[in-house]
């Protein structure tokens, strides 16, 4: 399942965080790859652990953790920490897979959803597409500034090379209490529906309560502590 989610809306609120972008300072992206995708990583990353890069850390890390699609989505248990991707000219990230496991001692986590979150509009820079080779497809994504995706880690996927402008993305990944993928759809699908019923339905009705059991069962059923 690969999800496009409007994250950040208000034009605004986007501005603000490209001023905070402005105060980042930026490293080879490959010092944080493996072996193998440091080969195809060509771009530049921010220092999170700087005063800027903490606050604009914590403030992402906010607003994605708080999104009810991304919620009802990923099922999320725990988030790694954000990276800020800059991609100039020429600059890319070749096919890759994202690895399994990451972080150290406790703050080592299974890599069940990738997600980026685009924070240049796509009119300020060609290329740098977001292709995901899923089962039987493949998948460019553009998004608008403030939209996220959202798709499978163990999906190979790539970034295309940059060939005008600057593209600046954040992004991080997701341990999920569910670690099954055909799971967490089939919980995404009984969320839509229980959304959409509470638009027709009074809370109380026997088909809201019935359909209110069913999902917290599935979740105590498939749920990883």
């Amino acid at each position: 399942m690969i999800l496009v989610i409007n994250a950040i809306g208000d034009a605004g609120h986007l501005a603000a965080i490209s001023e905070r972008i402005d105060l980042l300072e930026w490293r080879d992206g490959r010092e944080t790859a493996g072996s193998v995708a440091r080969q195809v990583k060509r771009n530049e990353q921010a220092a999170m652990d700087s005063v800027p890069g903490r606050a604009l850390q914590d403030e992402l890390a906010r607003i994605i953790a708080d999104n009810t699609v991304i919620k009802a989505a990923a099922q999320p248990r725990r988030f790694s920490p954000l990276i800020i991707s800059r991609t100039g000219l020429e600059g890319r990230y070749g096919a890759h897979v994202d690895n399994a496991l990451m972080g150290r001692g406790a703050n080592r986590l299974r890599t069940d959803l990738s997600f980026t979150l685009f924070l240049t509009p796509p009119a300020e820079y060609d290329g740098g597409e977001l292709v995901i080779h899923a089962a039987g497809m493949t998948q460019e994504l553009k998004g608008d500034a403030g939209h996220l995706v959202l798709y499978p880690s163990g999906s190979i996927h790539e970034v295309r090379p940059v060939t005008r402008g600057t593209r600046i993305v954040c992004v991080g990944w997701i341990e999920s209490f569910v670690a099954d993928q055909s799971q967490r759809e089939m919980l995404f699908d009984l969320e839509n529906l229980r959304t959409a019923l509470r638009q027709q339905l009074p809370d109380q009705s026997p088909e809201l309560l019935t359909l209110d059991k069913t999902i917290a069962n599935l979740l105590r059923m498939w749920a990883r502590s």
